[in-house]
């Protein structure tokens, strides 16, 4: 990308409705509701010939550093100081406020180019907001439409005038983008094809952090970057939008997704928060490993294992974190308890990777990371025919399939058909009489004899075609 844009105005003058029109997305969370977005959400963006980097953020307010409120504004004048351009949104249906004379200010005085942007200008009677923006004193508004798509023309011609022309188009750099939205349909079809044999240690990760409210996962984030790149505070809910961060573990780069903390569905009745659960239920489907987050005060709550499940039947590789570990006084004997309770309550995917955290401290990330990648190696994992259907011989042998309306059940063959998370295809006779309990025993045997602790397996089985079938028979 070639620069760097900060979009900055009071709430609700519609800033996520201007940045998902200029990604061509609708990955901003856009509602009706003030304030709805609150940590800053960078994306590719493409208007006409420009090609850059657009950073959504929190609506300007004036309050107190030690406010929610307080802290979106940090956020936001982050955003401001790491761009290369602001664009400055106004109602101009609405009309100026007291706010926009005030953030206005500021932005004059920083001595960083600034676009005036003058939204909803399609609106009736919005001609007196459109020329009251002057008053700014940020030079000439551009008027815009960011919900049906007007006058993108002119504000490309007002970005391109603020930073120049060689700023504005750079020479191509032919290095292939590594970046990935979360929403992206790349992702789509990913586990269709065959996996390579060695594990690549140098690809990229994708790893969703998810857990209920207030877990600590914004504040574990933080800590892995080394800075306050999300907003985090003692209020329960603060994150509303997935926000992916990307940094570097021992020379591999790991995207890692923020999400918004998920509650029992019963108590999600708001628009807003369905909206971010959907969000963060994208992230989980969209990723390769999915970290959840358990307050290690309160642990083992039904909602959190509820998490789990739904994260195995997705066929993610899962980790459990048990975060606010300094809060805890007798660790041994915590830790003990927490081990017996994940075998006994989680025993769909046994072996399931647990570590105790301390977002707040940094206790623990390191040992998390390596987990993280060591149960991404088992998602991945392919096992030879040769192997398996050794290996199928032998379980038969030692605990043969049962008997059913007296006629024995013979497992014939055995293949890996897909890794991401493995998945085996057993031919067999009478697959649909084949009892739950003996597919149960197929599957903790593989993860015993082959080593897939903590991982979803699925098998699936399938008659052997028969020859015979459909001729009519002879007199």
């Amino acid at each position: 990308m070639s620069f760097t844009v900060a979009i900055v105005g009071r709430p609700n003058v519609g800033k996520s409705t201007l940045f998902n029109r200029l990604v061509g997305k609708k990955l901003a969370l856009v509602d009706d509701t003030p304030g709805v977005t609150r940590d800053r959400r960078p994306g590719d963006a493409k208007l006409i010939d420009l090609k850059f980097t657009i950073i959504d953020t929190a609506g300007l307010e004036e309050a107190g550093p030690e406010t929610l409120e307080g802290r979106m504004r940090a956020q936001t004048e982050a955003a401001v100081d790491d761009a290369d351009l602001t664009l400055f949104v106004v109602d101009a249906k609405f009309g100026l406020t007291p706010l926009d004379k005030t953030f206005g200010e500021l932005l004059r005085r920083s001595g960083k180019p600034v676009v005036l942007v003058a939204n909803k200008s399609e609106a009736r009677g919005s001609d007196a907001g459109f020329y009251d923006a002057y008053t700014l004193g940020l030079g000439e508004p551009v008027p815009i439409s960011a919900e049906h798509g007007q006058g993108m023309i002119d504000l490309r011609d007002a970005i391109v005038e603020a930073l120049g022309e060689e700023r504005a188009f750079p020479e191509h750099d032919d290095e292939a983008e590594t970046n990935i939205d979360v929403r992206d349909s790349d992702f789509a079809d990913e586990d269709e094809g065959e996996a390579e044999p060695e594990y690549d240690e140098t690809k990229p990760l994708r790893v969703a952090i998810i857990g209920r409210p207030n877990a600590g996962k914004s504040t574990l984030i933080n800590r892995f970057l080394g800075e306050d790149r999300l907003l985090t505070g003692p209020e329960a809910g603060i994150t509303r939008d997935s926000i992916s961060v990307e940094w570097e573990w021992r020379g591999r780069t790991i995207k890692m997704f923020d999400t918004a903390g998920m509650r029992k569905k019963a108590r999600v009745q708001e628009k807003l928060e369905k909206l971010s659960v959907a969000d963060s239920l994208r992230s989980i489907r969209f990723a390769e490993t999915v970290v959840i987050v358990f307050d290690a005060t309160i642990p083992f709550e039904k909602q959190d294992l509820q998490l789990v499940d739904l994260v195995l039947r997705e066929g993610r590789a899962a980790v459990l974190a048990f975060n606010k570990w300094d809060l805890v006084e007798d660790t041994q004997a915590v830790l003990a308890d927490l081990r017996e309770k994940t075998e006994r309550l989680l025993p769909q995917a046994r072996g399931l990777r647990a570590v105790p955290i301390s977002g707040q401290t940094g206790y623990g990330l390191d040992k998390l990371m390596q987990n993280i990648i060591d149960t991404d190696k088992v998602w991945n994992k392919r096992i030879s025919t040769a192997r398996l259907n050794r290996w199928l011989d032998g379980v038969q042998t030692q605990h043969p399939p049962p008997a059913v309306s007296g006629r024995r059940l013979k497992l014939k063959y055995m293949t890996q058909v897909k890794a991401r998370p493995p998945a085996f295809m057993v031919s067999c006779t009478r697959p649909d009489a084949l009892p739950e309990s003996y597919v149960r025993y197929l599957i903790n045997g593989l993860r015993a004899d082959f080593d897939i602790p903590g991982v979803p397996i699925r098998m699936h089985f399938k008659a052997g075609e028969n020859p015979f079938e459909g001729r009519k028979k002879k007199r």
